[in-house]
C-alpha cells in the first residue's frame, strides 16, 4: 500500500491532506472525566482493602481464640485423666505411705516430749 502511493507521488499525484482537529475543550472533558473515574474508582478500591483487612483481621482473632480454648481443654482433660484422685494406687505403696506418715507423727510426739522435760 505504501509502494502504491509512493509510485503515485512520483508521478506527481497530490493527496488532500486529513487534518485531524482535536478540540482541546473534547480533550479538557476527557482528562476531566477520566480523573474523576480514576479518583472514584481509587476510593472505592482503598475502603475495599481496609474493609478486608479489618474483616480478616477480626476472622483470624476469632479462630486463635477458639484455637486457644480447643488447644486448653485437650490439655486439661488429659491432665484429669492423669491426676492421682482418679488413678488407682497399689496397695502396697498406700500402705508404705502409711508407715511413713506414722513414723513422721511418732518422731513429731518424740521431739515435743523432749522439748517438755
Amino acid at each position: 500500500m505504501i509502494g502504491r502511493k509512493l509510485i503515485l507521488l512520483q508521478n506527481g499525484a497530490v493527496f488532500p491532506k486529513e487534518e485531524v482537529f482535536w478540540e482541546t475543550r473534547h480533550l479538557e472533558k476527557l482528562k476531566h472525566s477520566t480523573v474523576k473515574n480514576i479518583k472514584k474508582h481509587s476510593y472505592a478500591g482503598l475502603v475495599g482493602t481496609i474493609r478486608f483487612y479489618v474483616r480478616f483481621s477480626s476472622f483470624l482473632k476469632n479462630k486463635y481464640q477458639e484455637v486457644k480454648i480447643k488447644i486448653k481443654n485437650i490439655h486439661s482433660g488429659r491432665a484429669e485423666s492423669d491426676s492421682p484422685e482418679k488413678r488407682e494406687i497399689s496397695k502396697f505403696l498406700r500402705m508404705v505411705s502409711e508407715y511413713k506418715n506414722k513414723i513422721k507423727e511418732i518422731k513429731h510426739k518424740i521431739k515435743e516430749e523432749e522439748k517438755n522435760l
